[in-house]
């Protein structure tokens, strides 16, 4: 079983830029599909951007895309949330997740993961 401990997160002011890191322990890390969520108060998690266990591919949400870019190093068992032109509405919690069941392929729900970090909080000053 693969754990999960984000970091990078903090304060930074509308069109700043952060990177997210997600360091894997305990499990081939290279055998998971990887994703990034977030979550407010206000709103349900929500997704933000997949990558496939080689990290060749990869799939955005819309209200992000161009702006961020999820990346991996499976070589130091760490994923990556690269966010540029931060936004206000970028506040929240984010989180990573993996799960090695169809690890080829993209996860863009919350239930296509089985393993959670325990987030960590962005925030976007305007």
């Amino acid at each position: 079983q693969v754990q999960l401990v984000e970091s990078g997160g903090g304060l930074v002011q509308t069109g700043g830029s952060l990177r997210l890191s997600c360091a894997a322990s305990g499990d081939t890390f290279s055998s998971y599909k990887l994703g990034w969520f977030r979550q407010t108060p206000e709103k349900a998690r929500e997704f933000v951007a997949a990558a496939t266990s080689s990290g060749i591919s990869t799939y955005y949400a819309d209200s992000v895309k161009g702006r961020f870019t999820i990346s991996r190093d499976n070589t130091k068992n760490t994923g990556y949330l690269q966010m540029n032109s931060l936004k206000p509405e970028d506040t929240a919690v984010y989180y990573c997740a993996a799960d090695s069941r169809y690890p080829s392929l993209l996860g863009r729900n919350h239930w296509d993961y089985n393993h959670w970090g325990l987030g960590t909080q962005v925030t976007v000053s305007s």
